[in-house]
């Protein structure tokens, strides 16, 4: 069971994957082989994985003898201060036979359908005839960060765990698309695989045989497009693709301009990738099944939803699209969410369009200008809250616009009219007091106040309701008579249900209209700096 470190520069090759002696987590690549200027003997350049895992870019004295991925992820090693890993067997054994320290044993879970870590039990602490039995019944098992480096012996492999559904690989030294597919012919009932931080080949020459697994993890394995494209014939059953952390920036079909095929595939995880053009994630329009598309951490602009035509409708079943973290700035690209026929769940958040501190809009607005929507930065919208949210998106937007330019309006606020009809609001900005019926714009505002400055000791919050003419500045000497606050330059925040952090309150013109504060809004009341 031992690992091949402290051999000799024949045990390795160039393209290998290997990690440094007695810590599987320092995984890199060999990229040259032979002596180098200055110490005698052969030397082993690796690029490491680690961005700052080295001392140089491959060059030493003046001599280039690799070129490394940055200028720190390189570095000269003798043979023996390198491992070329374990079978996959043997790591097996180690984990689960052997005795584990606390730090292996909080290392052993694999991936829920959901993506979140699921505890595995550990086999053993008892006779070897038990352990053994309890591994023919295992249905997950993690050997994560374990130097895997190969698959034999499979037949073994298939023997000892028959029932193995569960399989968490991720960073291993595995880069053989056919040792992949020979270890999943081997474990028959294996549905879930994670290869996250495997860097695995691009030249597929032939195909691997995933033909069972439901659930594939392929985050920060260096794919590439062309990778997917080639394995999907590989998974016909694949339910769930994870493709996080992996340079994408393009999507390329091999045959025509949709990506085919696919036809299980729910849910497609491309997180944390560099794609910065809908027009690529459209490419996607086509995948019938697809119920599920994460866009986080990405660089797209703006988006939009493209034309129909007789053959398919684009997302025809999508539900939900997480677009967190990118770099989404104009209220166009929310307003063409509502043309997606099935979509209701939808992420936003570290967008510059949903943060009002860079010219963003607020999570009322979001909610009433998403007409579909369930759940939005995942916080579920209850019906009271759309209510409320598009009651005050009216007001905001009666206070800021020339109601009779009916044109202006439905351009700027498509939802605007169909919105002011659902709830019966009237045209008229009538002033409060006005004579006739009671206007939405003359309706008192109820909010409750609540004082959080450090100066201000502990004081009850009170519930006021105030006309929504009253401004920013008006409200500040109200609640500094209230709370007989003297002395203290205050500064107002609105807090609302569902934002990570409270909406300073900073232009004090600005009226409770047209701020669009709603019934039961809290103010928080805190001081300058």
């Amino acid at each position: 069971m031992a690992d091949q470190s402290g051999e000799t520069v024949t045990a390795f090759r160039i393209g290998q994957r290997v990690h440094a002696a007695g810590d599987p987590r320092r995984t890199g690549t060999i990229r040259y082989i032979g002596p180098i200027s200055g110490p005698d003997g052969e030397w082993i350049g690796v690029d490491w994985d680690a961005d700052s895992g080295g001392k140089h870019d491959g060059t030493v004295n003046g001599a280039r003898y690799f070129s490394a991925r940055t200028s720190s992820s390189g570095s000269f090693v003798r043979a023996k201060a390198l491992s070329a890993g374990i079978s996959f067997l043997d790591a097996v054994h180690r984990r689960y036979r052997g005795e584990s320290t606390k730090e292996e044993e909080d290392e052993m879970y694999v991936f829920s359908t959901s993506q979140r870590r699921v505890s595995v039990e550990l086999v053993g602490k008892n006779k070897v005839e038990e352990k053994l039995k309890k591994f023919e019944e295992l249905l997950s098992m993690s050997v994560s960060f374990m130097g895997v480096s190969s698959v034999e012996p499979l037949g073994q492999i298939s023997t000892l765990l028959p029932k193995l559904k569960e399989l968490d690989l991720s960073g291993n030294l595995l880069s053989n698309w056919q040792d992949i597919a020979s270890l999943c012919e081997a474990l028959l009932s294996l549905q879930m695989l994670d290869l996250t931080s495997n860097l695995m080949e691009h030249e597929v020459t032939e195909y691997p045989s995933l033909k069972n697994i439901h659930l594939l993890v392929l985050n920060n394995c260096g794919i590439t497009w062309d990778v997917v494209e080639k394995l999907k014939v590989s998974v016909p059953l694949v339910a769930e693709l994870h493709l996080m952390a992996n340079e994408l920036k393009m999507i390329e079909p091999t045959a025509g301009p949709f990506v085919q095929e696919f036809n299980s595939l729910r849910l497609l995880n491309l997180e944390a990738n560099n794609i910065d053009s809908w027009d690529e994630i459209l490419k996607l329009s086509h995948l019938r099944s697809l119920e599920e598309l994460h866009l986080n951490k990405n660089k797209l602009k703006t988006i939009y939803y493209p034309s129909s035509d007789a053959s398919c409708v684009p997302f025809e079943n999508l539900q939900c699209l997480l677009l967190g973290r990118n770099n989404i700035n104009d209220v166009a690209s929310v307003d063409s969410l509502n043309s997606f026929p099935s979509l209701v769940d939808v992420r936003l958040s570290e967008n510059p369009v949903a943060d009002p501190a860079k010219g963003g809009v607020p999570r009322f607005v979001l909610i009433a200008r998403l007409s579909k929507v369930k759940i939005l930065n995942g916080s579920e919208i209850s019906p009271r809250e759309r209510r409320e949210s598009e009651i005050r998106y009216i007001r905001l937007t009666m206070a800021k616009m020339q109601l009779n330019n009916l044109e202006e309006i439905q351009r700027a606020h498509p939802r605007f009219v169909e919105l002011k009809a659902l709830h019966g609001i009237e045209d008229e900005k009538l002033q409060a007091g006005g004579s006739g019926p009671q206007t939405l714009a003359s309706t008192l505002i109820n909010l409750t106040l609540k004082c959080v400055g450090p100066s201000m000791g502990e004081k009850q919050s009170l519930t006021k309701k105030l006309p929504p003419s009253v401004t920013v500045a008006k409200l500040k000497a109200l609640c500094e008579s209230f709370f007989k606050l003297k002395d203290i330059k205050l500064r107002l925040f609105l807090e609302e249900k569902g934002s990570p952090l409270p909406l300073p309150l900073d232009d004090d013109m600005a009226t409770l209209m047209e701020l669009g504060l709603g019934t039961e809004a809290t103010i928080i009341i805190d001081e300058e700096n």
